[in-house]
């Protein structure tokens, strides 16, 4: 069954300010999106924009920008040139939008990108001189480590991924 863009509004309205009662009679699904994943999104789409800015100055002023710069969100393939860059920004959008859409794909397709910056990391803090460096590495891995838990076992983001409509 296909709503329409009004219909959905109608009854996300409805929802909000109906009584608990009437609340299971219309049937919408109320769940709310968890501020976390919202965060997280927001990331993802930001790096979307950083790599996309990178590939289109790298492939307008080829010397005004370093490929380089997106190493850290391209795990290697920054070597392969512009287009590769704005192709793991696409790829990197996609998983923004699959997360504020609430799909469940792009939950797991978000642990996989974290699992691999985790794993990414690991050389880098073997070799670290002791001091800022090692604290440096170790933040982001902790960091990366707790957005993957909160992905993987937060039993807000169950929710809210279990309770998104399909047809919506």
């Amino acid at each position: 069954m296909q709503l329409s863009a009004a219909e959905i509004m109608h009854r996300s309205f409805a929802a909000k300010n109906a009584a608990p009662d009437d609340k299971a009679r219309i049937g919408v699904a109320l769940m709310q999106r968890p501020a976390g994943v919202t965060v997280i999104s927001s990331l993802f789409f930001l790096a979307a924009i950083y790599l996309w800015t990178i590939g289109v100055v790298k492939l307008l002023a080829p010397e005004a920008i370093s490929l380089m710069s997106g190493a850290q969100l391209m795990y290697g393939l920054e070597l392969a040139g512009p287009y590769m860059a704005m192709l793991v920004g696409a790829g990197y959008a996609l998983v923004a939008w699959g997360l504020f859409r609430l799909h469940n794909w792009a939950r797991w397709a978000a642990m996989l990108v974290v699992v691999v910056a985790v794993a990414a990391l690991v050389p880098k803090i073997s070799m670290a001189e002791l001091g800022v460096p090692v604290l440096w590495y170790g933040l982001q891995i902790a960091l990366r480590a707790a957005v993957a838990w909160y992905l993987a076992q937060a039993p807000a983001v169950i929710d809210a991924f279990a309770a998104k409509s399909p047809t919506l």
